[in-house]
């Protein structure tokens, strides 16, 4: 599940409706909302994501917020590292290569360094 899936997920629940009530109203397939929530489609279109906010009738504070994580939440990343040096494309394939080996504790500390990063004391 992505972080954008786990949202959709929370939101309906909190709304009390089945993936196939929510799938009619936004006029999309259940399989395909199904996929969505467990992170097995890409990003949905800028379209979809601004009828989901108006189906949940969020806030726009709580909508930035669901748009920022579907950005984050795409499950077939690309990494262009063209143009460069030869480290940063072998550190690239190396994450790619054990990200499904790497715990949580782990994951959270990558995530802390590349929050940090370009950040002057």
């Amino acid at each position: 599940m992505t972080p954008f899936g786990e949202a959709v997920r929370k939101l309906r629940l909190r709304k009390g409706v089945s993936q196939k009530q929510m799938a009619e109203a936004l006029n999309v397939t259940p399989a395909y909302l199904s996929a969505l929530e467990h992170g097995k489609r890409g990003l949905p279109t800028f379209d979809l994501l601004q009828r989901i906010a108006g189906y949940f009738n969020i806030i726009w504070d709580e909508a930035e917020e669901l748009f920022l994580l579907a950005r984050f939440s795409d499950p077939r990343v690309v990494v262009d590292t063209s143009g460069l040096p030869p480290e940063y494309t072998a550190f690239v394939n190396h994450l790619a290569g054990k990200i499904r080996g790497l715990d949580a504790a782990t994951i959270r500390e990558l995530s802390q360094v590349l929050e940090n990063a370009g950040k002057t004391g």
